[in-house]
C-alpha cells in the first residue's frame, strides 16, 4: 500500500473535478424512491438504457403504494428491455411493499435499512444516500474499483474494503461526487480493455501504467 494515500487521492479528485466539473446523478429520477428503483434496475445495465424505461414506469407507478400493489408480469412488460427484467420486477415490488409495511411508504435514510431491501446492496444504498438525501456515501462501481486498483491506491476487488479505504482518506462531503468523477472517468478514459493512458487526465499520478 503506498504512503501518502490521502494525499494521492486528493489529487486525483482535484484532477478529475477540474476535468469533468460537477456531476448530477445520471439517473432520471424525482424522489427518492424512485431513485432507488433507478439505481435496482441500473444493474448490469447502462444509465441511459434505464431512463428510456423509468418515465414509463413511473408514470404508472410513481411511488412505493402503487408500486407495492403492481402486478410483476405488468411491470416485467415494461421494463424488459433492460434485461433481468424477472428479478428486477420482483425486486422492485418487493421493496415498494416492504417501504410500505415496515417504513410507512418512507425510504429509509441509514445504510443498515435500506440494504434490507430487496436487490439492495451497499452500492444502490450509497447512491440513494448521497443523491436523494446528501447523506455522505461512497458507490464503488466497476469503474471505481478498476480505477482505484490501477492508481495504486488499492489491491482489491471487493468493493467493501475499496469504501472503507477512501471513505477514510476523503473528505466525506466529497464522497459522493468523487464516486461520480470516478465513474465518468472509467466510461470516457480509463476503460477496462483499452485505457487510454496517453491523454488521461490523471496519468501523471497514476501509479500503475496500463
Amino acid at each position: 500500500m503506498p504512503p501518502k494515500i490521502k494525499k494521492l487521492l486528493s489529487a486525483v479528485y482535484g484532477n478529475l473535478y477540474e476535468t469533468y466539473g460537477k456531476i448530477p446523478c445520471p439517473l432520471s429520477h424525482n424522489t427518492p424512491f424512485q431513485l432507488l428503483v433507478a439505481v435496482i434496475l441500473s444493474a448490469q445495465c447502462t444509465d441511459k438504457k434505464v431512463n428510456t424505461v423509468t418515465p414509463i414506469l413511473f408514470e404508472q407507478y410513481p411511488d412505493s403504494q402503487t408500486m407495492s400493489v403492481a402486478s410483476q408480469t405488468d411491470i416485467e412488460r415494461i421494463i424488459k428491455p433492460i434485461g433481468l427484467f424477472r428479478m428486477k420486477s420482483k425486486n422492485i415490488i418487493g421493496t415498494a411493499k416492504k417501504i410500505e409495511d415496515d417504513f410507512k411508504g418512507e425510504v429509509p435514510q441509514e445504510m443498515e435499512l435500506l440494504i434490507t431491501l430487496p436487490g439492495v446492496g451497499r452500492k444502490t444504498a450509497n447512491v440513494v444516500l448521497g443523491n436523494a438525501f446528501n447523506i455522505p456515501g461512497f458507490p464503488v462501481d466497476t469503474h471505481v474499483k478498476r480505477i482505484i486498483n490501477r492508481i495504486g491506491v488499492l489491491k482489491s476487488n471487493i468493493p467493501e474494503k475499496i469504501e472503507k479505504l477512501v471513505t477514510a482518506h476523503v473528505e466525506k462531503e466529497l464522497w459522493t461526487e468523487f464516486s461520480h468523477l470516478l465513474i465518468v472517468h472509467g466510461r470516457n478514459r480509463c476503460k477496462s480493455s483499452k485505457p487510454d493512458c496517453k491523454n488521461c487526465e490523471i496519468s501523471d499520478i497514476c501509479r500503475k501504467k496500463i
